[in-house]
């Protein structure tokens, strides 16, 4: 049994994959080129936003989006305390200083309260320029995007959606990384659509960033790559992985984020009587890149995930430590005041085998082998 099955993926749509491929193959064209055009056209149609940039990976994307913003030392930028690293490593990596935000214990996003209030500690010590908030869609559920953005409007704050794991979520009508000022996606293998190696990209509605963008994703190029105004940095989608994602992304609109909510819905139907399940708020959709269980502490946790690999179900745990503990954080100094359900989640979250591909007989001995540990 798989954790994610991309074999399965890959067998259901191979040969239109091998055919793009190929065809990539015998044009030689392996940087830019007629998929990486063909995959933003299509992906900023999808999100429905005027401009999608594609890059070498999702760290990157979130990168760029604050570098066309110009943040920098002596700005703040709040990020959620559970989360993936990269949300908060590429604030420090423009010499900004990441300001974590607890989360709640129900949908595992931002807590607009702790954002608050955190927003205002800021601005009382004056030590720091507050200028952007970094919502993470996390494990494929979005952000509560209304109440976020009357907080940015409030403190005149800029908006950066990390849909790293959100891409394919919705509230309404509305698609994941069309939340942020700009958003960004990730592309990882693992992800809910993912190509065969890194990959990334950024959204926006706004002409200027989606040119500065454009310039530093190309070594800061003006009217071409020898023509350099700015500082840049190399991070281009090459054409093979565009091919691959070009083949995905009917299938993922079509048919796999269907068959993920039929899966969510079996696996909470049976098991919320044995453990926390996930909560989706009415009028949100989740593209599911995780399906996360709780427990109630480190130790049932713990002996489940020994317990389901004994039994050949593989399991993983998304976090094992909050970003405040980080020890590449540790010159800021955070104790953990403020972080209650961050660290709780960290020892008592589990994410089980989840993916369009996962069969009835799967489901079922899955289901049946976390009740009995619960029955042990």
């Amino acid at each position: 049994m798989q954790f994610r099955d991309l074999n399965k993926q890959y067998n259901h749509i191979k040969s239109d994959i091998d055919k793009r491929i190929q065809t990539v193959i015998d044009s030689t064209t392996f940087i830019q080129g007629k998929e990486v055009k063909e995959l933003e056209e299509k992906l900023a149609d999808c999100v429905g936003v005027k401009h999608c940039v594609s890059c070498a990976n999702g760290t990157d994307a979130l990168q760029l989006a604050l570098m066309a913003w110009g943040i920098g030392p002596g700005d703040a930028v709040f990020v959620p305390d559970f989360t993936f690293f990269s949300s908060g490593e590429v604030v420090s990596v423009v010499g900004a200083t990441p300001i974590f935000v607890d989360v709640r214990k129900d949908t595992f996003n931002i807590d607009v309260n702790s954002l608050e209030y955190q927003i205002q500690k800021i601005k009382d010590t004056g030590e720091l320029v507050p200028r952007v908030v970094i919502a993470v869609d996390l494990f494929g559920l979005p952000a509560d995007y209304e109440a976020i953005k009357k907080i940015c409007l409030k403190h005149e704050l800029l908006l950066l959606e990390d849909g790293a794991q959100g891409f394919g979520g919705k509230i309404g009508e509305k698609r994941a990384c069309s939340f942020g000022d700009i958003s960004t996606t990730s592309f990882f293998p693992a992800k809910p659509l993912g190509c065969y190696g890194d990959g990334g990209a950024i959204f926006t509605d706004n002409d200027e960033w989606a040119t500065l963008i454009r310039s530093y994703c190309v070594h800061g190029k003006g009217d071409n790559k020898y023509d350099n105004v700015r500082i840049g940095m190399n991070s281009r989608l090459d054409s093979i992985q565009a091919a691959v994602l070009n083949a995905k992304l009917p299938i993922f609109i079509n048919e796999e984020l269907d068959k993920a909510q039929e899966i969510a819905n079996i696996y909470t139907a049976a098991l919320a009587d044995v453990v926390r399940t996930p909560v989706i708020a009415k009028n949100y959709y989740s593209s599911w890149a995780q399906y996360t269980i709780q427990l109630s502490d480190k130790k049932e946790r713990d002996g489940l995930q020994v317990y389901l690999k004994e039994k050949g179900i593989p399991s993983m745990i998304y976090y094992q430590k909050p970003m405040h503990r980080q020890l590449a954080f540790s010159n800021y100094k955070y104790d953990d005041k403020g972080f209650t359900c961050s660290k709780k989640l960290a020892d008592t979250v589990l994410s089980i085998p989840f993916h369009p591909y996962l069969t009835s007989d799967e489901i079922e001995y899955i289901v049946e082998e976390i009740k009995k540990f619960h029955e042990s």
